[in-house]
């Protein structure tokens, strides 16, 4: 039991009007750009946040927040570094799972599926439009590897501030894009009395169909 007596006590009781059926777009990238406009338009902070769980070959699971930074019929886009523990697990075991948690709206989107890297030049793109100091940062991290201090980060970056004071800063070879290909999407919505509503997505033969789920 947990040492805090209260925890079991914690809920809240949703007053959402129920999700149906008639109200869902048979396209779930339709859908998941209405919710996601929704969440933005709600002041909700960083919509676009969402956990990636990813599982190295022997079935080990890591999740972490990452950033959504694309999206379109063929997938959903994050960055990071290629030799990050994120990016060792998907070499092993190209499949990950996404999760939107919008808890201040009472809803959540769940996305699986396999996991490709992205173009080379999608990366490129996307790289240069970040601001100085994101581009900067991808080239001091050495993303999930330990290191002695903070302040080797913070001397690496000055170093290479420095180094790229006088031109373009180019993509590290080593950072780039992944893209989640969803084979399955499932809407979430909280509601009375824990009667959630869920509706869960699955393509086939490249056609989506949809079916209710029990909360």
């Amino acid at each position: 039991m947990s040492p805090d007596s209260d925890i079991h006590s914690l809920r809240v009781d949703y007053k959402h009007e129920p999700l149906t059926e008639d109200s869902l777009d048979p396209d779930p990238i339709a859908q998941f750009r209405l919710w996601f406009d929704e969440a933005r338009a709600s002041g909700l902070p960083e919509p676009n946040a969402m956990t990636l769980g990813t599982a190295d070959r022997s079935g080990r699971v890591s999740c972490r927040t990452v950033l959504l930074k694309a999206y379109d019929d063929r997938g959903f886009v994050f960055f990071t570094n290629y030799g990050s523990r994120k990016a060792q697990q998907i070499a092993e075991n190209p499949h990950a799972a996404l999760l939107f948690p919008w808890v201040a709206l009472a809803r959540q989107i769940e996305i699986a599926g396999p996991v490709e890297k992205i173009s080379a030049a999608e990366s490129l793109a996307y790289f240069m439009s970040r601001p100085i100091g994101s581009r900067l940062g991808a080239w001091v991290s050495d993303q999930s590897q330990i290191i002695s201090s903070r302040s080797v980060l913070l001397a690496k970056f000055e170093d290479l501030k420095n180094k790229f004071a006088d031109g373009e800063i180019p993509k590290p070879d080593f950072w780039g894009g992944y893209r989640v290909i969803p084979e399955t999407i499932e809407f979430w919505q909280g509601g009375g009395d824990r009667l959630h509503d869920r509706f869960l997505y699955t393509q086939k033969n490249r056609t989506w169909s949809h079916v209710r789920l029990s909360p």
